[in-house]
């Protein structure tokens, strides 16, 4: 599968129109070959300030996400969790808002990161170059 790892916010100026971006993605090319892989942080703005459960819910109701939504973390600084830390690694990009978002190859390679100010628009060929290899490939099985 490819990954889309984001880092997001409920109380965000770019909650909006992320989640409604990831969503449309995650209906596009998912679940089978693509899924957005959602870390709810309330390290920048404390803009994530509610519980697990409750985030999960806020999502779901508002834009009806349908990717997995996992508990809140630190993805940066000492405190980040080791997918964050390996993401960062791998990219030299380290968070430094909500809705940082990192692409992740079948292989578990980091293709690119992108930071908040670039649209999920902007990102979705990149996805669908991946998904695309992804498709061909398992025809070529065939």
């Amino acid at each position: 599968q490819v990954s889309l790892v984001v880092n997001v916010a409920s109380e965000c100026g770019y909650t909006d129109s992320h989640y409604k971006a990831l969503q449309q993605l995650q209906r596009d090319f998912g679940p089978y070959h693509f899924n957005v892989l959602a870390f709810p942080c309330n390290q920048f703005g404390q803009q994530e300030p509610d519980t697990n459960k409750e985030i999960e819910s806020f999502a779901r109701k508002t834009y009806g996400a349908s990717f997995p939504m996992f508990s809140k973390i630190a993805v940066s600084g000492a405190g980040a969790i080791p997918a964050f830390k390996y993401l960062i690694d791998s990219t030299g990009e380290e968070p430094t808002w909500n809705f940082w978002k990192y692409l992740v190859d079948p292989n578990g390679k980091v293709v690119k990161a992108w930071d908040s100010t670039v649209s999920v628009e902007e990102i979705r060929p990149y996805v669908s170059e991946l998904v695309r290899k992804i498709i061909l490939k398992k025809k070529d099985e065939l």
